[in-house]
């Protein structure tokens, strides 16, 4: 078995999902358990949905943090690279929110407070970046 870098890069399909969703589980925005259970609802739904560790156009990264540093109206998700920081994301929320904002592509306004979307790489913002 290779374990490289590299490998572990391709077996998580990294290169092939179009969206990077973070969710802060806590404690400082919400309870240890409300974010263990917005965590555990959007694992499971993204790998029913067929959304997590595969490719397409709604193919979706997921990300488990402990902070995002609102500290407030947690649990908190930021999808990327549209940027819509959204608050409330409790496990009862995760269904809504993968099936509008992840496939098919509606953000849900009412949820977000504020956003942060990334530039494309035909923007040329950041074009320097990791040139020497």
């Amino acid at each position: 078995m290779d374990n490289s870098l590299e490998s572990i890069a391709v077996s998580l399909k990294i290169g092939q999902f179009v969206r990077h969703v973070f969710l802060c589980v806590g404690p400082s925005c919400c309870s240890d358990q409300a974010g263990g259970a917005a965590w555990k609802k959007l694992k499971d739904l993204l790998k029913e949905r067929n959304l997590s560790l595969s490719s397409g156009p709604a193919a979706c990264y997921r990300t488990k943090v402990q902070c995002l540093r609102v500290c407030k109206g947690g649990p908190i998700l930021v999808v990327y690279p549209e940027g819509y920081w959204y608050s409330g994301m409790s496990e009862e929320r995760i269904d809504r929110f993968v099936e509008e904002q992840l496939v098919q592509g509606k953000p849900i306004e009412e949820w977000i407070f504020a956003r942060n979307p990334l530039p494309s790489p035909s923007s040329g913002a950041n074009s320097n970046i990791g040139e020497g």
